[in-house]
């Protein structure tokens, strides 16, 4: 396979705008040992929704009226275990709660 001089450069443009990306995601992991504690748990969107049995705006939605606490990596979003405990005690009364917490067993996964 030939590639002129033309195409080459466009490739090596398109590789090196794809490097920039993965170093910028990278420097983000930078330190991450001191976002969460040795026993804390991550959960992220499709674990979530899930878990919550609601859809992914719904998360969006709690997430941009500052109900539910998250931070992302890269382009991922994702929710501390502890702030999904107190969002859900927040806005369930406790005998839902213990429902929830025994269907999902949510001590152990979390």
């Amino acid at each position: 396979m030939y590639i002129d001089n033309e195409n080459f450069d466009m490739w090596m443009e398109k590789l090196s705008k794809k490097l920039t990306e993965i170093g910028k995601d990278l420097k983000s992991l930078i330190n991450t040992d001191k976002v969460l504690d040795d026993n804390e748990k991550i959960l992220d969107n499709q674990d979530l929704a899930f878990l919550l049995k609601v859809s992914f705006r719904t998360l969006q939605r709690y997430r941009v009226s500052g109900q539910l606490p998250f931070f992302t990596i890269g382009k991922k979003t994702y929710y501390r275990a502890g702030d999904i405990r107190s969002f859900v005690r927040e806005r369930a009364d406790f005998q839902t709660y213990k429902q929830f917490e025994k269907a999902n067993q949510l001590e152990n996964q979390l």
